[in-house]
């Protein structure tokens, strides 16, 4: 994430991460298992879920920069243009 973003922004989408991890691992195990198709495709489901919501969690911190910030904003930072090519790319 950029370095506008909180603290507790970056531990929000780490967390996030971290869960979909989590998920990413009881699917694999399940797969070696052989477990039940319908609960791999809905654990499948939540990895992608948490997944998504970290990438808008990013976006949307980067948006309310932009906002916040206007025309003082570094060079650095995505323009709106780029954010909605992010924001699309996820939808």
């Amino acid at each position: 994430m950029s370095s506008q973003a909180s603290a507790d922004d970056i531990r929000k989408v780490v967390n996030r991460l971290k869960r979909a991890r989590g998920q990413l691992t009881a699917v694999i195990d399940a797969m070696e298992t052989d477990a039940d198709c319908r609960d791999v495709v809905l654990q499948l489901a939540a990895v992608g879920k948490a997944i998504d919501r970290a990438g808008f969690a990013v976006i949307s911190t980067a948006l309310r920069t932009c906002v916040t910030e206007g025309e003082d904003a570094d060079d650095d930072a995505p323009s709106m243009q780029e954010l909605e090519k992010l924001f699309l790319t996820l939808a």
